[in-house]
């Protein structure tokens, strides 16, 4: 496992949430409050925000998986906080921070970003758990996951930016069974809506998180993008989020020309990609510096 001497700056301090590095280039990030199903409360999201800054923002880092301690990636939010908050009728924590960052629930569910991130999704994915799922770029689950919106049986609907982009992903209809039933759905039938690429074997209880299959398959697509040129992911990854956001291929096209294709052709990675094409070996990328 890799440590972490060779960044730029050290990684912020977490709540609630451990980091590891099995290679020097890949970042795993564990939700660690299973007592409570990895429910996030607001001090977690901002913490979560900052870390994911920090990824974006160091060189050497070019892929992100996710997924959580015990028997849930995450069940959403701290209800027993989201109760007093709603007692208080408060804006804002005693820290001085909003309820949520930009970024969204977990820094994820509308989060942007600049590197992609994939779920390994162990367990529960449940209400804002599944809405931090929906805004990821790759998603693998454990047979035993399961994924549900329950927040019309709570009397609450999920704003933290699954409804529109599950429409988008998995159609109106199963968007709309998802969304009003309020059912969970299993991971392999999640893989036959397309919201899913890949599920695996669970992990016994006593697992190490490196060892779990789903973190083992996460890994193996993380290390797939962490192989390629920073500068090409970054862009690639952009342009789709594009597309999918804004619903015009045309314009999505344009702007990847536009704002991208100068910075792209600028950076030393397509050079180099070309050069080792030409002479025939394996190219050397260097960190991204878009």
């Amino acid at each position: 496992m890799s440590t972490t001497t060779s960044f730029k700056t050290p990684p912020p301090e977490l709540l609630s949430t451990k980091i590891l590095f099995p290679t020097s280039q890949i970042l795993l990030i564990v939700l660690d409050n299973p007592k409570s199903l990895n429910s996030l409360s607001t001090p977690v999201h901002w913490s979560l925000d900052r870390l994911l800054a920090w990824y974006d923002n160091e060189p050497g880092l070019r892929c992100a998986i996710m997924t959580g301690a015990g028997r849930a990636f995450c069940a959403g939010a701290d209800l027993k906080e989201w109760n007093e908050s709603n007692a208080r009728t408060a804006a804002k924590t005693t820290g001085g921070e909003s309820t949520l960052p930009a970024s969204g629930f977990g820094a994820v569910s509308r989060r942007s970003g600049k590197k992609p991130l994939i779920g390994a999704i162990n367990g529960l994915a449940f209400g804002a758990g599944l809405e931090m799922v929906a805004n990821m770029d790759l998603v693998v689950a454990a047979k035993s996951a399961q994924f549900c919106l329950p927040e019309v049986k709570r009397g609450t609907v999920a704003i933290a930016g699954a409804l529109p982009r599950i429409a988008r992903t998995l159609g109106r209809p199963r968007a709309m069974e998802l969304a009003l039933t309020g059912r969970p759905v299993a991971a392999r039938e999640m893989k036959e809506w397309g919201f899913v690429n890949a599920v695996t074997d669970d992990a016994p209880a006593d697992a190490h998180v490196l060892s779990r299959p789903v973190v083992q398959k996460a890994l193996e697509y993380a290390e797939q993008i962490a192989s390629n040129s920073p500068d090409s992911v970054i862009v690639s990854r952009a342009g789709i989020i594009l597309g999918w956001e804004d619903g015009s291929a045309e314009h999505a096209s344009t702007n990847i020309v536009e704002v991208w294709g100068r910075r792209l052709n600028e950076g030393e990675n397509l050079h180099e990609g070309v050069r080792a094409f030409v002479e025939k070996r394996q190219p050397t990328w260097v960190g991204s510096k878009l």
